[in-house]
């Protein structure tokens, strides 16, 4: 899994893209998907709840320490939170949570960095891919 999980990060970060250039272009709907909009928060909860995951499972393999009580903490509440605002706000609003949550699960792993709990590669990654997210999600909002 170390060899693809590069590749699997990028190609994860496509749909982003994709919905960026389809509101770009105008484009509201797609065959067979439907709403841009939606298929892109859906995504994008998706991802970051999927990241929000990964932080959780980090957890269980340290013994004691800060991170060890606060990664499933902040886990948890990042993705709650994002689960309430994809029912109850705005596209515009939702992709501003969304943004906001990428970049503070990119700081969460720029910390796990610096105390040696992930990898330099990792983290390049993830700060690579989730600037092409977070850029994406940016265009989104101000082209929907």
């Amino acid at each position: 899994m170390k060899k693809i999980f590069p590749y699997l990060t990028y190609a994860g970060a496509i749909p982003f893209v994709i919905c960026a250039v389809c509101l770009i272009l105008s484009i509201q709907q797609l065959p067979l998907i439907g709403s841009v909009e939606k298929a892109l928060t859906v995504y994008g909860l998706v991802i970051s709840t999927f990241l929000c995951g990964a932080h959780w499972g980090q957890h269980l393999y340290l013994n004691e320490g800060s991170w060890a009580r606060a990664l499933p903490i902040i886990s948890n509440v990042i993705a709650v939170l994002l689960w309430i605002g994809f029912l109850i706000l705005s596209f515009k609003m939702l992709i501003a949570m969304l943004v906001a949550a990428f970049v503070i699960l990119l700081i969460i792993d720029r910390r796990l960095f610096l105390v040696d709990l992930i990898t330099h590669h990792y983290f390049q990654t993830r700060l690579f891919v989730s600037s092409i997210v977070i850029v994406s999600l940016i265009i989104s909002g101000i082209f929907s």
